[in-house]
């Protein structure tokens, strides 16, 4: 490294002035390698601004590419298990629910691309992404509605001034294959264009599910780092997978208690649904960016995307039949659990379109006004979303019956099937809503160490939305019922810093969030007016560097308590904001090189306290711990560079037991797998990796509901060759 600066500044004949600042450039970047590099971050983009982390008064924990790279994490919800905190609901309609500190992020909307809105319902891949950052805390002062727990960003690859290309082809058991492309042209002097390219299939996914799926995503930009900056890119992702709805919950004995439910012991690759059942869908964006800078340190970055996404889900939960479908009579449980036990499948259906746009403007600005300097953002959006959701006639009805044939534990993947195509869809509802927020922040360096932050949203949002019923005996008349709700909220947001060197920095936080009253996109009599739940957070932690600054711990205490929250009162038939719980607790994370061989990323949450502190009858009970909260989660993965060519890794992922939703009365149990590594460098461009997932085969639930769970993957091993060119 000092060769290399010496060499330049030879070169340039530069004063001796300039020789330190230039030998200083190249140090602090080989200390702070990110991305592919490293599994260290030092900036976000989640407070849509290009933000230090030791700047931001709040937890984040990002996932970067190497990280992804290591562990080979195909999808999102891959990425999100290497974070602390995070559970996930197999919802009755088949599609997860993402949980952090035990508050939905999903259904509430906070998932986003790029820092604009992600809908809900397709499976998110990771070939386009460079990193995940997962915001935790309150997030609507930035984003607008949102949930308790905080916020996840995907970033997407953009294009650099590079030429850079590298194709990777992964081999696994259960036929296993993916290939993906990574793909950057430079194109001219501040122009450059990347592609990237994904395609997967498996006949299982180590959890019983089949995977077929491709992408490709594109991206030209021009202007790069001048005044104005232009981009313009194009996504698409198909999905064709199979779908594992789920197993159901079973008692150790026919007199136990309902405390002594537990999992089947069976073989999480094993499927038992039918062969016709499947989770097609889609999801299609086009984005617009254009960044302009002022002189000095301001710019303006406004984004325009349009989006349309489709989910076509035909499957159903599996259950234990009725004991007269039993061998002898006799309703099944763990001790006369066999190959004879007898199995219903479930007919659901989840069919759905959705359309959107969104707008939205950020401006940055660094200054002096005052006495004092400022770190000001501030900015407007705009969104429009329309979505469709379908159903199947009956017969009665002018459509099909259909009923799936029993099966027994003994014949997994026994090949039945049912015609789908035969069905005949219907429009049952639809939800179209306009919303608009306005929003600043100012971060102010008050005295030499500290600052303080200061951030104030106002959103409004007007929702239409229209159910159509037709009666049980015939096609129609179709009866159509319309609400419509506006909303108009406030969200704050309050910070402190105390920074007393550049390694150290230390936070103080506040801030506010809201959640629409009935679901995002579906109303009803009991909570069209209904106001808006809303959620506090107050969070005090840390973020300390090494001397070095190649590692990095991030430490929090937190307290969350969602406010009026939803609540169905089965009495009255309606729904009241009754509801108060609250979830506190401590995380650390830690990140980097504790020498230039050895490298590790570590996340863990201990949630001691989390109460239901008013309930209501139909609800979780009051005084329990809400469903989906383990006291402790995290993961942690080290990888170590035994030789020049030779690099080994293995980490944890853990979770400790947890209750599924609406607290049924029984705890799911916690778990640990493990994960193994290797990777060897034939020469700098060509590297083949093993991956060794879940090492022992651990049976555990990885998605939970009342009524069923969805296996985590067995053992699954991968081979992954790498090339650069």
């Amino acid at each position: 490294m000092l060769a290399a600066s010496v060499g330049v500044q030879a070169q340039t004949g530069s004063t001796p002035a300039d020789k330190t600042l230039a030998t200083v450039t190249v140090k602090e970047r080989a200390e702070a390698p990110e991305g592919k590099d490293s599994v260290r971050a030092t900036e976000t983009t989640i407070g849509k601004g290009r933000q230090q982390l030791r700047d931001i008064p709040q937890s984040v924990t990002v996932v970067t590419e190497r990280l992804i790279d290591d562990r080979n994490l195909d999808t999102v919800k891959e990425a999100l298990k290497n974070t602390a905190g995070i559970t996930f609901l197999a919802a009755e309609g088949g599609e997860e629910d993402i949980r952090l500190r035990g508050f939905a992020l999903q259904s509430t909307g906070d998932m986003f691309i790029d820092g604009m809105r992600d809908p809900a319902f397709y499976d998110r891949d990771t070939f386009n992404l460079d990193r995940v950052e997962l915001l935790r805390g309150s997030a609507s002062m930035l984003f607008g509605r949102g949930s308790t727990g905080g916020a996840v960003n995907q970033v997407s690859k953009a294009p650099r001034l590079i030429d850079a290309h590298q194709v990777d082809l992964t081999l696994g058991n259960h036929q296993h294959r993916r290939i993906t492309g990574d793909f950057n042209i430079h194109t001219g002097e501040n122009a450059a264009l990347r592609i990237n390219a994904m395609s997967t299939t498996a006949d299982n996914n180590g959890a019983g599910s089949s995977i077929e799926k491709k992408g490709i995503a594109g991206s030209y930009a021009w202007g790069i780092g001048t005044r104005d900056e232009f981009a313009v890119s194009l996504y698409h992702l198909d999905n064709n997978n199979g779908m594992n709805y789920g197993l159901p919950w079973i008692r150790r004995t026919a007199t136990s208690a309902v405390s002594d439910t537990t999992m089947l012991p069976l073989d999480p690759t094993a499927y038992y649904g039918a062969a016709s059942d499947y989770n097609a869908g889609s999801a299609t964006m086009a984005t617009l960016q254009h960044v302009h800078r002022f002189d000095g340190d301001s710019e303006l970055k406004t984004q325009l995307r349009a989006g349309s996404f489709e989910r076509d889900q035909r499957a159903g939960a599996v259950r234990l039949a009725a004991a007269a479908q039993q061998p002898g009579g006799v309703a099944a449980n763990l001790s006369n659990f066999g190959p004879g036990t007898r199995l219903t499948r479930g007919n659901h259906l989840k069919m759905q379109d959705m359309d959107t746009v969104h707008l939205q403007s950020d401006f940055s600005s660094k200054f002096e006004a005052l006495g004092v300097r400022h770190e000001l953002l501030t900015g407007a959006d705009f969104s429009h979303e329309k979505k469709r959701v379908y159903g199947a006639l009956s017969a009665a009805q002018g459509g099909i019956n259909i009923t799936k044939p029993t099966t027994t534990v003994g014949t997994p993947n026994d090949g039945a099937s049912v015609d789908e195509a035969g069905r005949v869809r219907r429009t049952t509802s639809d939800f179209d809503a306009q919303g608009w927020g306005v929003y600043a922040q100012d971060l102010v360096q008050v005295a030499p160490h500290w600052k303080i932050l200061g951030g104030l949203r106002y959103d409004s949002m007007d929702g239409s939305y229209n159910s159509f019923a037709i009666p049980n005996s015939a096609p129609g008349p179709v009866t159509t019922s319309s609400y419509r709700q506006k909303i108009s909220v406030w969200s704050k947001r309050l910070g402190a810093l105390y920074q007393p060197t550049p390694l150290q920095s230390y936070h103080f936080s506040y801030g506010t969030s809201f959640n629409t009253s009935g679901d995002t996109y579906s109303y009803s009599p009991q909570t069209v007016n209904t106001p808006p739940e809303s959620s506090r957070n107050i969070e005090i932690g840390a973020k300390i560097d090494s001397s070095d600054k190649r590692f990095t711990t991030r430490l929090a205490v937190f307290h969350s308590t969602k406010l009026h929250e939803r609540n169905v009162d089965p009495d009255l038939d309606i729904a009241v904001l009754s509801g108060k719980r609250h979830a506190a607790g401590a995380e650390i994370d830690i990140t980097g090189r504790l020498t230039p061989k050895w490298e590790v990323y570590g996340s863990y949450m201990w949630m001691p306290s989390a109460r239901i502190d008013i309930g209501a009858e139909g609800a979780e009970g009051q005084g329990s711990r809400p469903s989906l909260t383990p006291r402790h989660s995290g993961t942690v993965w080290t990888t170590y560079q035994l030789t020049p060519q030779l690099r080994v890794g293995g980490g944890l992922n853990f979770r400790s037991a947890q209750t599924p939703n609406r607290n049924p009365g029984w705890e799911v149990p916690g778990y640990v797998t493990a994960d193994l590594m290797a990777e060897y460098s034939l020469s700098d461009n060509f590297t083949l990796k093993a991956n060794l997932s879940n090492v022992t085969n651990k049976l555990y639930a990885d998605a939970v509901y009342s009524g069923h769970y969805v296996p985590g993957a067995g053992r699954i091993f991968q081979i992954t060759a790498s090339m650069k060119f």
